[in-house]
């Protein structure tokens, strides 16, 4: 056998390294010299740019741009071997083809690795064809797909490896998938400052998602602290390796709930060798759609308004009115009815051309796939092109525009708002539409708008993006998903847990989504990785989700801390602060249900001396130490302690407060204690 002893592959290491170190010396002198050519041509060009004639200039141009491009190339094959100096693979399959006699031995790592010949491939790539079986089978029969179909075999040999700063820290024999012992070992770390790779880890059902090239819309169901978010990153890195010759990370884009999420996630794309994707919020969108139209309330702010002291059941009614699958079909039977009743041509004469209602009328209805405004508008063109007055003469140029404003006025609604506005008395509910002051719209408002916005204004849609990753997928209404859809014609992977939802007025299940998207594929990550059995135990019993399957790996029980006072319940927060700082975890979230809590806690302790962060939605990033925030703004991170102050009766009441507790309480890896000062919520109660 091939490195059959651990003696073997630790002398097998040395050796890898050793050709690491020297291509990445060859590397560093192919750099220095590219640098130093273009510098050279540069030069060349410079001193002699009144001898050379045109073609020579060009011809010199054209070398330097190679040159450079040579550089560029070499500085990123650089930096993927810097990487694998530190872990150059985790993985070993060793797999016999079909009559073969004997076994190929496959090492795994976040990059391949090939000597200068180009000959001998001594690590691949984790998304290669041949590394799928190291996630999908275990020792026995297995098979990958190459490009000429599937080769089938056996694995003889598993294992899993630790490598660190180059140095071996441990070897397991894997008969399974992914051995457990590693799994444990990587689970009870701390947590980073931002959100890791798991390449050495990946699961069967996880490689299943991140593999899955076919699906147009992947809508991926995943339980608090299931990876779905890194699953799905793993994905597009695997897509941007499979598909290289047409995708980039130019093409790809998140619609990421706010920039510290942005933040934390902004590293595992390129460590796995890859660029950063865009990132853009829905409000961001929605404000490009609505630039001159109008200004509107942020999702933030209508969930701060619902946490208030005072409950506005018209408002809450709105909301839920517009947040249904059943709204989206409400405002296509309304644009359809507008299409056939709300157009009404009257017969028009401009210097002395005559035009008649049947054909204004023929026309409208002859480029029904287009906007109105530019329905209209074609309507006007046509007539100015061929109409004719009894002497052939057509509509002189200068009367184009009083025929243009003739035509759009015989359509009952002038602009989006109008329309918008209109809708609500066809179905009979103005009430339905309330300004805030200042005629700022409801956040409600705000999809339906740009629904209506497209079908009379028309959209230039995001060609560009050949990918798009929707996480956060409970927080955002089937209008917003009918929206996105005639936005973005490209593929989808969509993402999310019903059980977070920080609006359940406003919250969609995994049932209305796929009403949205009807051809998607949808899977479900059941298997929750964050958190300890003990205080995903106590997550559950906020919101039970009897398909949770914990992973086995143990922890101090959650505490609930109850306080005489509010003022002992600062003297604990403090307390279990300086507590934090001695204990080795690098991160301490405490979680308030609101952002105004939140300022409250920061300003109280911040003057103890902490490494303290406040994160509110003008922050841009994620930082390790004390992280106060709010339930709302923590959703997607984790940390390795949770403190949840606050957690008395008054405060978490209603179903909506459940939700934050529940969000809160399940961002915590290894310790989780919640605090009150007088009665505890009824939701934490025997």
């Amino acid at each position: 056998m091939f490195n059959g002893t651990e003696a073997e592959e630790r002398r097998y290491l040395e050796v890898i390294m050793a050709k690491l170190h020297q291509a990445l010396k060859e590397m560093d002198d192919k750099i220095s010299s590219t640098y130093e050519a273009v510098i050279e041509a540069k030069k060349y060009l410079w001193d002699n740019a009144a001898l050379l004639d045109p073609a020579e200039r060009a011809a010199n141009r054209v070398d330097v741009s190679l040159t450079i491009d040579m550089g560029e190339k070499a500085i990123v094959k650089r930096r993927r071997v810097q990487k694998l100096l530190q872990s150059p693979y985790f993985g070993r399959v060793d797999f016999k083809e079909g009559q073969q006699t004997r076994p190929d031995s496959f090492y795994i790592g976040v990059h391949s690795f090939t000597e200068d010949n180009g000959q001998d491939n001594l690590i691949y790539d984790w998304r290669s064809p041949v590394a799928g079986m190291f996630y999908d089978f275990e020792v026995g029969q297995a098979f990958y797909t190459a490009p000429i179909g599937e080769v089938h075999g056996e694995i003889g040999l598993k294992r899993q490896y630790k490598i660190n700063q180059g140095a071996m820290e441990y070897m397991l024999e894997s008969s399974m998938t992914i051995h457990d012992d590693v799994l444990q070992k990587e689970l009870s770390g701390s947590s980073n400052e931002r959100m890791k790779n798991i390449v050495a880890t990946i699961q069967k059902e996880q490689n299943a998602i991140i593999r899955n090239e076919a699906a147009h819309e992947l809508i991926i169901q995943g339980v608090a602290g299931s990876g779905k978010t890194s699953v799905a990153l793993h994905r597009v890195a695997f897509l941007l390796y499979r598909h290289k010759e047409t995708l980039s990370s130019r093409n790809v884009l998140i619609i990421s709930p706010n920039k510290v999420f942005s933040d934390y996630i902004s590293n595992v794309l390129p460590e796995l060798g890859e660029e950063k994707i865009m990132e853009v919020s829905l409000e961001e969108l929605a404000a490009k759609e609505l630039s001159g139209i109008g200004h509107f309330q942020t999702f933030y702010e209508q969930v701060s308004e619902l946490l208030g002291d005072e409950t506005d059941e018209a408002a809450i009614e709105r909301i839920k009115f517009k947040a249904s699958a059943e709204f989206v079909g409400q405002l296509d039977a309304f644009i359809q009815y507008a299409d056939e009743h709300y157009f009404s041509p009257e017969e028009i004469t401009i210097d002395k051309v005559t035009i008649s209602k049947a054909d204004l009328f023929s026309g409208y209805q002859a480029s029904g796939r287009l906007p109105v405004k530019s329905r209209l508008e074609k309507i006007a063109a046509h007539a100015m092109a061929y109409c004719k007055d009894e002497d052939g003469k057509r509509i002189a140029a200068s009367a184009s525009k009083k025929l243009k404003t003739a035509v759009r006025k015989m359509f009952k609604c002038q602009d989006t708002l109008s329309l918008y506005k209109e809708f609500y008395r066809y179905l009979g509910r103005p009430d339905l539409l309330k300004l805030k002051p200042g005629k700022k719209l409801e956040y409600s408002d705000v999809f339906p708008l740009i629904y209506l916005k497209i079908y009379f204004e028309g959209v230039a849609p995001f060609d560009f993006v050949k990918h798009l990753l929707v996480d956060e997928m409970q927080d955002y209404t089937p209008i917003q998903y009918a929206v996105l859809a005639k936005l973005f014609k490209c593929k989808k992977t969509i993402l999310g847990d019903s059980s977070q939802s920080v609006n359940p007025y406003s919250s969609s299940s995994l049932t209305e989504i796929k009403k949205m998207f009807p051809g998607a594929e949808t899977v479900e990550l059941l298997r929750s990785y964050r958190s300890t059995v003990e205080i995903t135990t106590f997550a559950q019993k906020l919101k039970q989700n009897r398909k949770l399957i914990p992973v086995e790996r143990h922890g101090e029980e959650p505490l609930v801390l109850p306080c005489p006072g509010p003022e002992d319940e600062m003297v604990t927060l403090r307390r279990l602060a300086g507590e934090f700082l001695s204990s080795g975890h690098h991160s301490l979230g405490i979680i308030c249900k609101t952002h105004a809590q939140a300022e409250e806690v920061f300003a109280k302790l911040k003057d103890t001396g902490h490494q303290m962060h406040l994160l509110d939605f003008n922050s841009e990033q994620f930082h390790e130490g004390i992280v106060v925030t709010s339930a709302h703004l923590a959703k997607g991170l984790e940390f390795d302690q949770v403190l949840v102050p606050f957690a008395d009766a008054s405060t978490y009441r209603t179903e909506l407060d459940r939700s934050l507790l529940y969000i809160a309480c399940s961002r915590a890896m290894h310790k989780l204690i919640v605090t009150c000062a007088g009665e505890i919520t009824p939701f934490l109660k025997p």
